[in-house]
């Protein structure tokens, strides 16, 4: 479960979107929906993630925040001497919807299609 404290503390004040990109960029890629937002590699890297607030705001009870992630994946080949795939990382970007419980930081991380 993501659970974001510092970003429902900064909640309606200036530092909002800094605790909030704070608290992403120390979150497990695992516990994003990375994976299904890959375009043009196979596999997400361990590598720290950074978000871009695109809209925030409260509906439905929930603090709702619409954000890009830029992160990285490979191309997994199959680690043979002779497999020619490069394990360059590549950039990646997808669009997530973070809910925010106001009441206990409790959030869910939805991707988006777009």
């Amino acid at each position: 479960m993501i659970r974001l404290p510092n970003a429902l503390n900064a909640w309606e004040t200036a530092d909002f979107e800094a605790a909030f990109k704070q608290e992403i960029a120390a979150l497990d890629a695992a516990n994003l929906p990375l994976q299904q937002g890959l375009s043009i590699s196979s596999h997400v890297t361990e590598r720290p993630v950074q978000a871009m607030v695109l809209s925030a705001g409260e509906d439905a009870g929930r603090i709702r925040v619409k954000a890009g992630i830029f992160y990285t994946g490979i191309i997994a080949g199959c680690s043979c001497t002779d497999d020619p795939t490069p394990m360059s990382e590549l950039n990646e970007y997808c669009v997530v919807q973070f809910d925010i419980d106001p009441e206990t930081a409790e959030t869910t991380a939805t991707l988006l299609p777009e």
